[in-house]
């Protein structure tokens, strides 16, 4: 699930690289134009947009997007489709609690949050509700399943408030990461380097393509993360 403002093309080479690992993707398109460089005044535009949207609850005390009950029911498509044992999921800043709201559906056994920004207006606050989020302990409490998580330290959107959040109420089962501002790429297109100037993107936007940066070593760990819950054979 790609961050603002849409499928950019280092989203989409981040898909790439799931697929080049062996799975099938699902891409859905929630916003923005597929495709498109994340550009400025548009990006800005999609922004504002999705935050009235009623389809996500960008803002603290609303609890989990409603968007969230699509998606799992496209992780429950998807495994019909393809089969194996079950489905990842990877939500990246505006979407970045999606993949673990999703984990309440049977299918997802592998969710990943990549600096996970909502709600906007209280980095200590989580976007899933109290009780969604026991749902989703005993879940992965019932099925052994961990979640992971990245962010860079110096991140403005999502914050250490937030993970300590996320830790308080998943516990052993929320394995973060936290990457040092120095490993984050500076060559990101005009949308960041206007909104969001600081470290933020650690898959797509502030990713170094290069053996050894943190950025890629956070890669092969979900790929390896997926391989452990996701392969057959």
């Amino acid at each position: 699930m790609a961050e603002m403002p849409g499928i950019s093309p280092q989203v989409a080479r981040f898909a790439r690289w799931v697929r080049d690992a062996g799975f099938t993707v699902y891409m859905p398109s929630l916003f923005g134009r597929d495709g498109a460089v994340a550009e400025a005044e548009p990006g800005e535009t999609v922004f504002r947009r999705a935050c009235i949207s009623a389809e996500f609850h960008a803002f603290a005390g609303k609890g989990a997007s409603p968007v969230t009950q699509w998606l799992r029911g496209l992780a429950r498509k998807a495994h019909e489709r393809c089969g194996g044992p079950g489905v990842g999921a990877i939500g990246m800043c505006f979407t970045g609690n999606f993949a673990l709201s999703m984990t309440l559906e049977p299918a997802v056994l592998a969710p990943v949050l990549a600096q996970p920004s909502l709600p906007l207006d209280d980095p200590a606050a989580l976007e899933s509700s109290t009780e969604e989020l026991a749902s989703i302990r005993e879940r992965l409490d019932r099925d052994d399943l961990t979640v992971l998580a990245y962010r860079f330290k110096g991140d403005r959107i999502c914050r250490a408030q937030r993970f300590a959040a996320y830790r308080q109420a998943l516990g052993e089962r929320f394995r973060d990461r936290e990457l040092p501002d120095t490993s984050a790429g500076q060559d990101v297109a005009p949308f960041f380097a206007k909104h969001v100037p600081w470290p933020h993107s650690v898959l797509t936007q502030h990713l170094i393509d290069a053996r050894g940066e943190p950025t890629i070593l956070a890669r092969d760990e979900i790929l390896a993360f997926f391989r452990e819950k996701l392969a057959t054979g």
